[in-house]
């Protein structure tokens, strides 16, 4: 057993001897440095998860169609935010990269061209997302007992989220520094905040307004615009040898930084478009099942989102030392923080996901009192937890895949894998073959089995150390 765990966790185990560029960090200094900068990242996202389920318990205490008429918004809102997203992947590379390379000056200019793409591309999202949001909403599959509260939530929060896409692209130029203490600082406040305006909005608390769903949506926004603030600051005020945008380079596009950030924008983008649009699917084909389920599968969501969250912040970690590896021309480093990172997480995952099945009546008590709802959750929990087993090292390995540039073998593995067993096999275990939500969660399970397995695979064979940005 001993020689078994040497072998897994071990460093110098990691890579093969030919491929050993120079001296390998020891356990304790590798296992240390991906720690640092996975460990605000990790309570950035568990913090951030954790009050995303506690805006989903104060949304449940206006009943199932309140869940349900804000969950159905999930999935539309992360379609809309699909070009930003993959814009934010093709800066961390990036930046990761220049720093590794000790190239701050060129850094901080891949932000700033950056900043003008995202202002851009924010505006046009506003405008689709506010002008069309009932018929986005009803190919969402809402219903009509919710969709007048749906259409107001959604409207509200991308209204907000203008500011809060320019933020996310600051965050995302951080972490490639490794600078991650500044978005987990943004994100955190940023959703205390949210908490605050929620139990003051929503059931009218303290003489403010009793505004039911739409007051969580206010909440949100006031939440988005302090992330926004907060991110903003660190780039104007940095300290010594840090991101700037006030003196770090010109604000004009140039080609170079411009074709490094969209060689791994593009194939994020296809991955993320991908993706979203098999989640939209995906929520959809629930969503139409009924309420009962659609809220069950709401939750259910939430607290898996809980795990995911720990290994966020690993993958965070694994990609920016991956990034930085390279950049440094030391790929064997690359390639030992990238195994450590899914090491970490598949413990993480394992641990978890069996914490969840033995409290899952506990758990999903915390969000409704609804016994339909606790008792479908309480059967739904063992696909749950299966998935995010598998989940947390496909997070970790696609991250590092993408943090050395190779985002276009992510976006095809993740265009076959989820337009096919996501969406495909849940529509076919759900309607034709009758097994509801549960069959939505197989579907969702063979999913991230078979992308994990792909981008393994790749990761294994090395070609991505070759890339150059």
């Amino acid at each position: 057993m001993a020689g078994v765990i040497d072998r897994l966790f071990t460093p110098k185990n990691m890579v093969a001897p030919s491929l050993v560029k120079g001296e390998l960090p020891s356990a304790k200094q590798a296992y240390g440095k991906c720690l640092s900068i996975a460990w605000p990242s990790a309570i950035e996202s568990v913090l951030v998860a954790l009050v995303s389920s506690v805006d989903t318990m104060m949304v449940s205490s206006l009943g199932p169609k309140a869940i349900s008429a804000v969950g159905v918004t999930g999935q539309p809102r992360m379609l809309m935010m699909t070009a930003i997203l993959s814009l934010n992947m093709g800066v961390t590379a990036v930046v990761a990269r220049r720093r590794g390379e000790g190239d701050m000056i060129g850094a901080s200019k891949t932000l700033k061209q950056s900043l003008w793409i995202n202002l851009m591309l924010g505006a046009i999202m506003v405008a689709i997302s506010c002008f069309l949001t009932e018929p986005i909403m009803r190919l969402a599959g809402a219903q009509a007992e919710y969709i007048a509260d749906s259409v107001a939530y959604f409207r509200i929060i991308m209204s907000g989220q203008f500011f809060a896409c320019i933020g996310m692209t600051i965050n995302a130029a951080q972490r490639g520094c490794g600078n991650t203490k500044v978005s987990m600082r943004s994100n955190v406040t940023a959703n205390l905040v949210n908490i605050v305006f929620n139990y003051l909005l929503i059931n009218g608390n303290f003489g403010f307004p009793k505004l039911g769903v739409v007051g969580a949506a206010i909440a949100t926004a006031i939440g988005h615009m302090v992330a926004f603030l907060m991110a903003l600051y660190s780039v104007v005020h940095p300290h010594k040898g840090e991101l700037n945008i006030v003196d770090g380079g010109k604000w004009g596009f140039d080609k170079k930084t411009l074709s490094s950030v969209t060689k791994v924008a593009t194939g994020a983008f296809t991955e993320q478009i991908s993706l979203r649009a098999g989640l939209f699917a995906f929520s959809s084909i629930i969503a139409r099942l009924g309420t009962i389920q659609f809220a069950t599968h709401q939750i259910s969501m939430s607290l898996s989102q809980l795990i995911f969250s720990f290994a966020d912040g690993l993958g965070v970690a694994s990609s920016s030392l991956v990034g930085q590896g390279l950049g440094m021309r030391r790929p064997d480093l690359s390639t030992v923080y990238g195994k450590i990172g899914q090491r970490c997480s598949m413990i993480i995952g394992l641990t978890l996901s069996a914490l969840l099945v033995v409290f899952r009546r506990q758990l999903y008590g915390l969000f409704t009192d609804d016994a339909e709802v606790i008792a479908l959750g309480m059967k739904l929990c063992y696909f749950v937890a299966a998935v995010c087993m598998i989940q947390t090292s496909q997070v970790v390995i696609s991250g590092c895949l993408r943090g050395a540039g190779d985002s276009r073998y992510v976006a095809v593995t993740s265009l076959v894998s989820i337009g096919t067993f996501r969406v495909g096999l849940s529509y076919l275990l759900c309607y034709p073959l009758g097994i509801g939500v549960y069959g939505a969660w197989i579907g969702f399970l063979v999913d991230q089995c078979t992308r994990l397995v792909l981008n393994y695979t790749r990761f294994h064979r090395g070609g991505w150390t070759k890339i150059e940005l």
